[in-house]
């Protein structure tokens, strides 16, 4: 197999097919310390793509309760198990994977490592929800920083990887990445169902249709994001978490690209499970809640930790253009791909400069008067 350079990993590793980065390459960036699991995402995207036969039991975007939670049922204690132990190293001042990617570690005769779930896998796509890391014992009856107790949310789409396992492994050569944006697709004409797909993608999320036997997975609303409208599941977000973008390599960052900004200046955004070697393109700044080190490092690899320590300094020295670049999230139904803060706000602008969204850094403070003389009461007590 080529060799391709991933970044993520900081090395050179084995991919079927030779390196092609595409012109621009969408991505997101979801802030998992604002996630309230209120699965409205999942329940937008499920009713504007999954709501036909045979798609009961997809969810192109759901959102799991880590540290027990997992849709389908164990994926990715699954998959790490298969891949064996997984080593990062510091080498000229950044990290190094030392282990094997799936397609590193592939069996003989298979693009891949990889498996089919179980039909049981799927149905419980809220299994572990809100189940904390431990049970509550004596010595923690008092509340402590960080928590000794901690759950969070993952939202999970697909990530639409500059790697992706799943267009690797297809014999059809039915799957592909558009050049205008990355954004990895299914050709549901050519598709046949073998499923090879659905085996070698590590984050499950290629689904397969048992009424029409083709495969169908996330399609990033592509018919949105080419009228320059964010995609369903980030138009939705209530808790503002999500930022669309398109990201470049490091050597190529824009700090004037939010996506940049946030991934590859600041570094407060970490990828899902680089050591697989997918290089996937969804982004996480990781919850500052979680006291385990080793857990955030086993999802996020070591840029997990870094992405904690580099965000809680951001809020703690209140780095404006951070805080900026994150009040942007979804302020806006229309894609922004650059930003400055300007005064008192922080302003986002389209490809052609002109501006699409304008949110004050600091929300502004009404304070009411105590008595309503229309009424004659007091609607506070100053007491």
């Amino acid at each position: 197999m080529p060799m391709v350079y991933n970044w993520q990993l900081g090395r050179e590793m084995f991919y079927p097919y030779e390196e092609v980065r595409v012109g621009r390459q969408a991505a997101g960036i979801f802030n998992l310390n604002k996630c309230i699991g209120c699965q409205t995402c999942t329940m937008a995207c499920k009713a504007t793509w999954t709501s036909g036969k045979g798609q009961e039991y997809m969810f192109w975007n759901n959102v799991e309760c880590k540290p027990w939670g997992s849709y389908p049922m164990g994926w990715d204690v699954k998959i790490l198990d298969m891949l064996g132990v997984q080593k990062w190293g510091r080498e000229g001042g950044k990290w190094v994977y030392k282990g094997e990617t799936i397609f590193e570690a592939s069996p003989e005769n298979e693009i891949s490592l990889g498996y089919i779930p179980n039909d049981i896998d799927y149905i419980s796509p809220n299994r572990g929800e809100d189940e904390v890391s431990k049970p509550i014992s004596d010595e923690d009856r008092f509340i402590r920083i960080p928590h000794q107790v901690w759950m969070f949310y993952l939202p999970r789409i697909c990530n639409h990887c500059t790697y992706p396992a799943c267009l690797a492994a297809c014999p059809r050569r039915a799957i592909y990445k558009r050049g205008q944006d990355g954004v990895v697709l299914i050709d549901q004409v050519r598709c046949r169902g073998y499923r090879e797909c659905f085996r070698s993608c590590p984050y499950k999320k290629v689904f397969y249709n048992h009424v029409t036997r083709i495969s169908e997975k996330c399609i990033f609303c592509y018919p949105a994001i080419e009228k320059k409208i964010l995609p369903r599941c980030f138009r939705n977000c209530i808790g503002k978490i999500r930022t669309f973008g398109y990201i470049n390599p490091p050597e190529e960052a824009d700090p004037e690209n939010p996506i940049d900004f946030l991934v590859h200046i600041k570094k407060v955004a970490a990828p899902l499970l680089p050591q697989l070697g997918l290089e996937p393109n969804i982004y996480y700044i990781p919850p500052i809640n979680v006291s385990n080190d080793k857990f955030i490092t086993m999802l996020f690899g070591p840029y997990g930790v870094e992405a904690v320590n580099n965000y809680k300094k951001a809020i703690e020295e209140n780095d404006v253009e951070v805080i900026g670049a994150l009040l942007l999230s979804n302020s806006s139904m229309h894609v922004y791909t650059r930003f400055r803060v300007s005064g008192d706000y922080v302003i986002g602008y389209d490809d052609d400069g002109r501006e699409v969204v304008r949110v004050p850094i600091q929300e502004e403070l009404l304070v009411r008067p105590s008595y309503d003389p229309l009424l004659d009461v007091y609607i506070r007590n100053d007491v």
